[in-house]
């Protein structure tokens, strides 16, 4: 559990910066380079390295070098995973609405 829970974090703390978002969005399209990662982002190549690195660390973006160029692809599992442990919190919080809207109901009519 520990290990999920702290597998959940990296990729969270990934996914809090806006410009990483855009790479994980680019990447969802298909595998891209670093080069195609950073064209449309304002900041230096470095820069977009160093983002790249807390998203392979998180487990979300996997790369490889070919030849003289890294190419990157999405890691879906790990998507997957955090889509997971937002889904069942939202789940659990619309049933206790759901329960909570009928306690209303069912007290007005008193």
């Amino acid at each position: 559990m520990f290990r999920a829970a702290a597998h959940l974090d990296l990729a969270f703390q990934a996914l809090a910066d806006p410009s990483r978002r855009a790479m994980v969005d680019r990447l969802i399209q298909g595998p891209a380079t670093v080069s195609e990662l950073a064209k449309p982002l304002a900041m230096s190549l470095p820069g977009v390295m160093q983002h790249l690195a807390v998203l392979e660390a998180s487990g979300l973006v996997v790369s490889e070098k070919r030849g003289r160029s890294r190419t990157c692809r999405i890691e879906p599992k790990v998507l997957s995973q955090a889509e997971q442990w937002i889904t069942e919190r939202r789940l659990l919080w619309e049933r206790r609405l759901d329960r909570l809207g009928q306690f209303l109901d069912e007290t007005k009519d008193n």
